[in-house]
């Protein structure tokens, strides 16, 4: 079943399926736009903590105010009496794969953040990113019983920037999409294309995977800071690294830590220097230097400024203010 710019006044009647914030704004642009949006899916409600009450997804709290039905199981007989009815379901991050039976009473399309069939899965943008793509875009493609391997009708790309986080990546991602949506609606969807190159696979992203190893180069360090959720253990505790810079490491001696204080900055350096500036040591994790705002770090290549960061139990603060209460010196070693 497509939609060519004949038939694309009928695509009126739309079932949205979408689960977290990101999913928010699509299904507003959709409302915007004029659709009659006939029924919304989403994941059942989890409790956010222990002790508290089953919270909705972002996307049925945002039908809610919209004053849209809301399903959060699929095989509803209501899901399945709204497909009757429409004209297209929407995709955006639902969270789980749509059933087969359901696919065959209707054409479903989704927004997937990647070019696929680079980053199938549910953590496209942050696999992008630890990668380390220099390229990256949205697809809209047909959703079949597989697993994003549907057919593509519309794609566009965008560069990576070397410090955009997951969050603002995604974000980006998410407004062209939304572009590309209406755009291709109100024009008719037309034929979709085989998905063509070497697919790789976007698995979710574990917590272990995001506990940082400092004899890692800083680069593909501040690659798991941006992903979101990086963290080591300093005296013991738990510290999150939410924003960092990496840079070229000072010159020094192998194994040596020394300490100076220029214009209320100290500095200490761990390692050697190749030609282009870089730390060689492998002795990652050593407090090398701070000011009042960040704290460096070594590497196994390079030097990480620490920005923000984040201790179990309390408020996010900057390094600098975080290194003062714990009264963190020079040489201090991260677990």
């Amino acid at each position: 079943m497509t939609f060519d710019k004949k038939t694309a006044s009928r695509i009126h009647r739309v079932v949205y399926f979408g689960s977290p914030q990101i999913s928010v704004k699509p299904l507003q642009a959709l409302y915007s736009a004029g659709y009659e949006v006939t029924l919304v899916v989403s994941r059942p409600s989890k409790r956010r903590t222990r002790r508290g009450r089953p919270i909705p997804t972002p996307v049925a709290l945002a039908a809610r105010d919209l004053k849209l039905s809301v399903a959060v199981d699929v095989r509803d007989s209501a899901v399945f009496e709204a497909v009757a009815s429409a004209d297209l379901g929407v995709v955006v991050a639902y969270g789980a794969l749509i059933p087969e039976e359901l696919l065959q009473r209707l054409l479903v399309v989704n927004l997937h953040f990647s070019l696929l069939p680079r980053w199938r899965g549910a953590a496209p943008v942050q696999r992008a990113i630890l990668a380390g793509d220099t390229e990256t875009g949205v697809c809209l493609m047909g959703v079949s019983a597989d697993l994003d391997r549907g057919d593509v009708y519309e794609q566009i790309s965008t560069p990576v920037n070397p410090q955009e986080s997951a969050v603002e990546l995604q974000e980006r991602l998410c407004e062209m999409g939304i572009a590309m949506l209406l755009e291709s609606l109100d024009k008719g969807l037309g034929e979709a294309v085989p998905q063509s190159g070497v697919a790789t696979y976007a698995s979710k992203i574990e917590s272990s995977q995001l506990r940082i190893r400092w004899d890692d180069p800083a680069e593909h360090i501040h690659r798991l800071v941006r992903v979101g959720g990086a963290w080591t253990t300093f005296q013991g505790r738990r510290l999150k690294i939410l924003e960092a810079r990496w840079r070229a490491a000072k010159t020094g001696n192998v194994g040596s830590v020394s300490t100076v204080s220029v214009n209320s900055v100290e500095s200490a350096s761990i390692g050697e220097v190749d030609t282009n500036g870089h730390s060689s040591s492998s002795e990652g994790g050593f407090v090398v230097s701070a000011n009042a705002d960040s704290v460096t770090v070594s590497t196994g290549f390079g030097e990480l400024d620490l920005l923000v960061v984040q201790t179990s139990g309390r408020k996010p603060v900057t390094a600098g203010a975080w290194r003062n209460g714990a009264r963190i010196k020079i040489g201090a070693h991260f677990e």
